[in-house]
Parts: structure tokens; sequence; C-alpha cells
């Protein structure tokens, strides 16, 4: 593991080096061709450098949904569930009869076992549309995701398809061009949750996303979720990914680890906390 994150590390370094400037765009970058305004690299595949961003209720809820009471009454206004459309084609999650009562007591047991609390990796999709931004950092030939949550970062592999060593937050992705889509099949995940309402998938779970870069600024996103031992059928969602726009936009540390410990091992302790902080 230890070789693992040193690999990932000098990868990262490596594109960074050699892919893009700090101002988010490819070194590489080449004009645009006629036919479309999206920016491309040398290659002529679509330029996906830059930090991203969702702008929706999806991490509350995948599924539409009304407003509603928080979970920490205590909170008042500033932690309650704000409504949602939803993003999951044809509206409802396809869960075995088995599998929704899991998600119900999912949804029960939420400020205990809703491993976001806990700063556990987001795995994938749910890490593109946690409120937080993400960087795509891409080369000819080379994609890393890099994502402000607890400092999930991921490597594309874009050569020949490859099988997980082992299971992970993150999982295995293998990525592939049709047209100017990015496609990436993203299997070895840890079981993990999709969302804080409890809707969750298993460690036979298969993702398979799409990015399209419509314009400079905007990719339309899409999963897709099989998972045999949870869903009746495979199922989609989709959603707008916005670019940050401000001149210095960065991902910055969120090290959020040392604020679950409380969550956590709060019971371990000889006495407790207050119940604010001043």
């Amino acid at each position: 593991m230890k070789n693992q994150k040193q690999s990932l590390a000098l990868l990262f370094v490596t594109i960074l080096a050699t892919g893009c400037t700090g101002d988010n765009t490819a070194v590489t970058q080449s004009t645009p061709t006629e036919d479309t305004d999206i920016p491309r690299m040398n290659d002529g595949t679509p330029n996906l450098n830059g930090i991203w961003q969702v702008l929706n209720e999806a991490n509350w809820n995948l599924e539409a949904h009304g407003a509603s009471q928080g979970p920490v009454y205590a909170l008042g206004a500033q932690f309650s569930v704000p409504p949602g459309l939803g993003v999951v084609a044809g509206e409802s999650i396809p869960y075995l009869p088995g599998a929704m009562t899991q998600k119900e007591a999912n949804a029960a047991g939420r400020l205990e076992l809703d491993p976001e609390i806990k700063c556990y990796m987001a795995g994938v999709p749910r890490s593109t549309y946690l409120p937080y931004p993400f960087q795509v950092i891409q080369s000819d030939g080379d994609i890393l995701v890099a994502y402000q949550f607890a400092g999930a970062v991921r490597h594309v592999n874009m050569a020949d398809p490859t099988e997980a060593i082992i299971p992970s937050w993150m999982g295995w992705s293998n990525g592939r061009w049709e047209g100017d889509t990015l496609v990436i099949d993203v299997t070895g995940l840890n079981a993990n949750w999709l969302d804080r309402a409890g809707n969750y998938y298993s460690t036979s779970a298969r993702v398979t996303e799409r990015f399209t870069l419509e314009n400079t600024d905007l990719i339309r996103y899409e999963a897709t979720i099989e998972d045999p031992t949870v869903f009746s059928e495979p199922w989609t969602i989709a959603m707008p990914l916005y670019r940050r726009q401000e001149a210095n936009a960065q991902l910055l540390e969120y090290n959020c680890p040392e604020f679950a410990e409380e969550a956590m091992y709060g019971d371990l302790r000889s006495e407790p906390m207050p119940d604010t902080l001043h």
C-alpha cells in the first residue's frame, strides 16, 4: 500500500510538471477544431484539465426529495435537508426487496453509519457530487483525478484494461475515449454509501462513468451503477459539472480525519467533550 501511494504521488507530480500550468490549462492544449469550440489536447482528445464542482443536492439524496428536518435538531435550519429534484434516470433506484430494508436501516442510523461522517473516502461516483471541488489533471495519455474531501486521488488507466489488485475506497479505474466522451469503468470498490439518505452499493458494484465536455466550462457527467446483489437492474445518474471560475481556483487542504475523531472515538474519553466549541 505504501508503494502504491508513492507511485500515485510520483504520477501526480509528473503530470503536474508536464501536463498543466498554474491556471489549470494544459501546456499541450491545441487550437480547437473548426467543428467544435471545446479545448483539446495535442492528441485531439477533449481537454478536461481544471477544477470542477457540482451544483445540486445529490449528496443529500440521489432521488427526488422534499425539504426535511436535519438529523441534529440543535442545528436548526443550518443542517436541515434542502429539497432536490433528483438525478436518477427513471426517478427511483431499483432496489431488491432485502436491499431496500438495508437502505432504510442506513437512513435511520446515518449519524453513526454514514462513511462521510467518518471522513472515509467517498468512492465512485459519490466523490464527484460531494459539495467539494475536485481537479482533473490530464496529459497526453495520463489522467489523474484529485478530490478535496479526504485527500482522495485516483489514477485512470488509459492503457490496456487491468484488474484491481485489491478492493479499495476509490476502486480501480480503466478509461477509454468513445469519440469525445471519456468512459471510465470502475471496479474493485469497497462497499460504500452513495448519499446521506443511506443509498448504497456492495463490493460487487461496477460503475461506468461518462464525461462529455460540452464547452470550456461544462462537463455532462453520467454514471451507471451495476450491483446484482443490491439492485434489480443497472441504473444511471446524470448531472452537469461546472468549472470553478475563480482566477486562483485550487484544491485546498481539507484534513477531515481530525474532525471525525470525536464522532468515532468520543465514547472513549474519560470526560465528555462540551456540546459546542467556543
